[in-house]
């Protein structure tokens, strides 16, 4: 439970942290590495660039609001994420939308255990982000929850 609260607590900046990490591990294979993206890898970082740096606003600024404006965008990286990855682990897929310009999408640059690719990374990423905005975002219902109540209680009075 103690887990919970301190996720609850810090969401926003956690959220922050892993879209850091996403963001510059996405440059690092890039860009250091040489791995060029694919067409998903690039609506995968559409979905993640801008969550780094609209996350380090709200941090700043301490907007905890901002989590309900980012959660859908977490949402469709991590759906973008999951076919690309699916795409990858399913040949079937592949000839389905096959990638006719640039990098085929279903090429394997890591594969680390086994299973462990690029677009699992971001995958798991997005449900990162996703949870702890979905956290900040019920954090801060249940406060205006309870101000509202206490509102009520010095109403009645």
């Amino acid at each position: 439970m103690r887990i919970i609260q301190a996720a609850k607590q810090y969401a926003l900046y956690l959220a922050w942290v892993v879209s850091l990490v996403a963001t510059l591990g996405s440059l690092y294979f890039s860009e250091i590495l040489g791995y060029e993206p694919c067409k998903l890898c690039w609506l995968q970082r559409i979905c993640m660039y801008p969550q780094a740096i609209l996350l380090g606003m709200a941090c700043f600024k301490n907007d905890r609001r901002m989590a309900s404006y980012l959660f859908p965008l977490s949402l469709i990286g991590g759906c973008i994420s999951l076919y690309h990855y699916a795409e990858q682990k399913i040949p079937a897929l592949a000839k389905l939308l096959p990638c006719t310009v640039g990098v085929p999408c279903n090429e394997d640059y890591i594969d680390w255990l086994g299973f462990i690719t690029i677009p699992f990374l971001a995958l798991i990423a997005f449900i990162l982000m996703a949870s702890f905005l979905w956290l900040q975002k019920r954090s801060l219902k249940e406060e205006e929850e309870e101000k509202q109540d206490e509102e009520y209680v010095q109403v009645q009075e």
